[in-house]
């Protein structure tokens, strides 16, 4: 290698690393640290609206997946009734449970596809990007209840795939829980999805997001073998705004008859 690249390569390495190390420390879900540029139209939505609007009228709701408890507890701030958590990262639960333990909500530490709750027991369901059974929250709904969740949509960063192959794609998974809340015998009331352009101040912040999610880039190495291509993707994807990329999101919105 030659000793000007080898240099560019030392530099990137030393640019980053600060970045690789925050994140071995990441704990619960708040990502306020890193908060992108929108460039364009935002979301045509407000999820933490709805969720608070459709708490208003629950009496007893579950959260999915509540990562640290932050937001759950930000949706909590006025509801009156009763509410139970679930999150399967054994790191989060006892966080979550500090953040909710002054609203008295319970967390459980349960994998999100297999809930441990009683047939019917839930008039809400709420979930923020973490994946779900259909089934499994059409059984937990009573009748009449609701689940609301808003995930990530397929184009999710897709600006990357040239240069990381391997990046995972889940499919078409809007179809695929839209179907499958439609079998379990529940109306689906909304189903919307939306791309948006956003902008990342440095190569770093994207590095740190991409730490903390390993499932989207299997086996990430961002100071070995994949600092190439990130430095490649860099060159080709920073703007005037900063990196810029596509955020992908959709949300589905069911009762239970």
């Amino acid at each position: 290698m030659p000793g000007a690249a080898r240099e560019a390569e030392s530099e990137s390495v030393d640019r980053l690393r600060p970045y690789v190390e925050r994140a071995r420390a990441f704990v619960g879900w708040n990502l306020d640290r890193v908060s992108p540029k929108r460039i364009g139209p935002g979301l045509p939505w407000d999820y933490k609206r709805r969720a608070k609007k459709l708490l208003a009228r629950a009496s007893y709701a579950l959260d999915v997946g509540t990562g640290g408890g932050e937001l759950f507890a930000e949706l909590c701030d006025a509801y009156r009734g009763r509410a139970v958590a679930s999150e399967p990262w054994a790191v989060n639960a006892p966080i979550a449970k500090r953040a909710l333990s002054d609203r008295r909500i319970e967390v459980v530490r349960a994998h999100s596809l297999y809930l441990p709750f009683q047939d019917g027991a839930f008039d809400l369901v709420l979930d923020r990007h973490e994946e779900m059974d259909p089934e499994e929250v059409h059984r937990v709904l009573a009748p009449g209840g609701m689940v609301y969740t808003q995930q990530i949509g397929r184009n999710e960063w897709n600006e990357l795939r040239p240069f990381f192959p391997r990046m995972q794609d889940f499919g078409p998974l809007l179809d695929r829980y839209v179907r499958g809340f439609q079998r379990a015998g529940m109306i689906v009331a909304r189903a919307e999805t939306r791309d948006i352009r956003v902008a990342y101040r440095g190569l770093g912040e994207l590095v740190y997001l991409l730490c903390i999610s390993p499932w989207t880039i299997p086996d990430f190495d961002p100071l070995g073998r994949d600092l190439v291509p990130l430095r490649r993707a860099e060159d080709r994807l920073t703007t005037t705004d900063g990196v810029a990329l596509t955020e992908s999101r959709f949300i589905i919105e069911a009762r239970k008859p």
